[in-house]
Formats: structure tokens, sequence, C-alpha cells
């Protein structure tokens, strides 16, 4: 099957998890024909997922966050008046997304969580199947964990998870583990983690890693690392304007990111401090590192995230980077990483049923494909 992807370009999580589910779908013999990526003027497309995807690339004008002038806190208002003044800019977008199918032919466009995917196949009606992927398609599941807060925070997370999968056929939910009792309209899926994960071997160096999806939060880390000389912190940011490397203080990194030395990092740290998006926990998960995970100031998704991932045995949910909570935090148990990393490996049964269905819904095959042999991960 050829698949398109729609990728929203905040922050890394979404690349990622695109450039893993790539590499699973060419190993069961399946074309990724394009992406499209939605932009932002705060951020670049980084390159080590212009060079993983391997795949054509077509960026388009897409709905983003707005922040505050510290580059920290969303600002929901700010968001909406600013998006709604950009209509005709995201028309135009749609409309070079249709071109994109158009000449691409897709069986499957498979939308990471951009609104514009949502509307796509909405108002255009593609041929093609639509499916969508990624954690906020669990706010369906009765075992999902709503951060406290303004209602209409939580409607308007609700209602952009709800355009933006309109008229999916398949909503994929990401999960930190497996959930039972899921609801009809969701499929509870493992999380998507890039080969390079799987093939590292953790260890414990001197060092507390940290991530943040917006710059403002190296205020925090800045002051704790005054605060505390003996930790030693190494950060990783996308800060448009910023070196490749900067050191403001002895004990104290920020870096670009880049995914190679961010993950040999994650293998080699004491543990992780992130701002609370799904991807990174899911990997530091996976190498049994604790994690501090901190919301975005006003984002009301990324409390949820916290909260989920709390809940499901991740590391701690806090309000600020404070990496002092790293260092009491447990080491993972081997037995709950066991299930861990079983649970992740699903993903190749997995997406064979899902191909498999999708192929009968469109009458393209008469018989199950579960005898032929699962190629290996790595």
């Amino acid at each position: 099957m050829k698949f398109l992807f729609v990728i929203q370009g905040e922050g890394r999580g979404h690349m990622t998890q695109a450039i893993a589910l790539s590499s699973l779908l060419r190993r069961q013999g399946h074309e990724l024909a394009s992406v499209v990526v939605g932009k932002s003027p705060r951020r670049k497309i980084p390159e080590f997922f212009r060079r993983e995807i391997n795949a054509s690339i077509h960026e388009v004008e897409s709905p983003n966050f707005e922040c505050d002038g510290a580059n920290k806190k969303i600002l929901i208002g700010k968001t909406l008046r600013k998006n709604s003044g950009k209509l005709g800019t995201f028309w135009k977008s749609l409309r070079q997304i249709d071109r994109i199918v158009c000449d691409a032919k897709p069986d499957v466009i498979l939308n990471f969580y951009d609104l514009l995917g949502g509307l796509y196949n909405f108002l255009f009606r593609p041929k093609a199947e639509f499916w969508v992927i990624g954690h906020q398609y669990l706010i369906t599941h009765p075992d999902f964990h709503f951060a406290p807060g303004r209602p209409v925070d939580k409607a308007l997370f609700q209602l952009n998870t709800f355009f933006t999968g309109l008229g999916a056929k398949e909503r994929l939910a990401l999960s930190f583990l497996p959930k039972k009792n899921s609801p009809a309209e969701i499929r509870v899926v493992p999380p998507l983690l890039r080969k390079e994960v799987h093939a590292l071997t953790p260890s414990e160096g001197d060092f507390y890693l940290a991530y943040m999806v917006n710059a403002g939060y190296a205020a925090e880390a800045m002051h704790f690392a005054q605060q505390n000389p003996e930790l030693k912190i190494k950060a990783y940011w996308d800060k448009k304007d910023a070196a490749e490397s900067e050191y403001p203080l002895p004990n104290l990194s920020f870096h670009q990111v880049n995914d190679r030395t961010f993950l040999q990092d994650m293998a080699a740290c004491k543990g992780l401090a992130c701002t609370a998006g799904f991807e990174s926990v899911c990997e530091a998960m996976y190498l049994g590192k604790p994690v501090l995970m901190i919301p975005v100031a006003g984002q009301y998704e990324q409390a949820c995230n916290a909260l989920d991932g709390q809940a499901s045995g991740a590391g701690i949910a806090s309000e600020r980077f404070d990496f002092a909570k790293l260092a009491g935090a447990q080491k993972k148990d081997a037995e709950a990483s066991l299930v861990y990393r079983d649970w992740v490996a699903s993903w190749r049964e997995l997406l064979r049923d899902l191909v498999w269905e999708s192929e009968r819904r469109n009458s393209k095959i008469s018989k199950p494909l579960s005898d032929e042999p699962v190629p290996a991960l790595g």
C-alpha cells in the first residue's frame, strides 16, 4: 500500500513517530509516497527528520500555538486570534495538500495530529482512506486522565482533537501502556519508537538530560544550575537563532536538537526532564530512565500527558524544571520494563492487521495475511 503522511510541526514528537512508522511500513513492503509538514515561523524542521524520513517533504502553513514574550507560556486567546486572521493562508495550504495528494495517489493518508489534515479530509473528500494517530485520541477512553483546570481548556482540547480526525477510518490512540475496554471509535496502540532506540544499551552517567519544546524554559534550567553547581545538566532545544551548542555555565549546556546525540545522551543520563510531550517520555521509559514531566504553561494537552505519564509509571509530573526531584526518583522495575518493551514490540502484528482490514474494506484481498512471517525489528 502507498501512504502519505500529514504531520504537525510542533516539537519533535510527531516527527519521530513518523520516522518510526515509515520504517515499519517499508519493512512490510509498503511505500511512503510523500510527507506534508505543518510549519511554524517559530521553528525549523530538524535536520534529522529531513535525513531519516526518506520521502519528499512539503511544508505548508498550518495553525500553531502562540507564546508569550518569553517564548514559554502558550496563550490560547492569542493563538485563536492569530490563526483566525490567517484563514486565507490556511485555505491555500489545503489546496496545496490536495495537489500533493492528487500527484501521490496514496491508498492511505495518515495524519499525525495536524488540524489541516482533518479539515482536508472533510472538505476535499479524497479517495484515499484517512487515518489519524496520536496520544490525544486516547481522550475518549474511560481511563484517560484529564487535568484539572478551566472547562474551556478541556473543551478546546477535545474540539481540536475532533477536527484533526474528521472522517477517519482508523483512530490510533498511542498509549504508554496497554488498556482494556477501549471504545469502538479508537484503537489503542503502543508508542512508536525508532529503531535507533531499540539498539541502545542504557548506562548511568554523571549528568541529567533536558528537552524543552519552548526555549523560554531555558531560564528555569539556568536558575537551577546556578543554585546547584554540583549537578551537571545537558539540555536540548530547537531555538531558531541559537548556536549549535552553548555553554552558559560550567555545569549547563544547550544544544540544538540532534536525534543521534540526544538518544545517546538519553541512554547515558541519570534521568530526563522534559516538557510533557509523549515521545521523549516513551523513549526514556524504554531505556528505564526516570522522567520529570513539565507541562508547557497554558497547554492543557500537556497537563493531561503529565498525569497520564505519572499514572503509567513513567515518572513525576512537575510544574518546573526541578532536577532535584529526579535525583530522588526510583529506577524502573525490571519486570515493568519488560512488559513495556513487549507492548512496544507488538506494532509489527498490529500494522499487519491494520493494512489487512483496510484492504478488506476496499475489497482488495479475500483472506488475512497473518500466516506470513513478521519481519524482525532492528
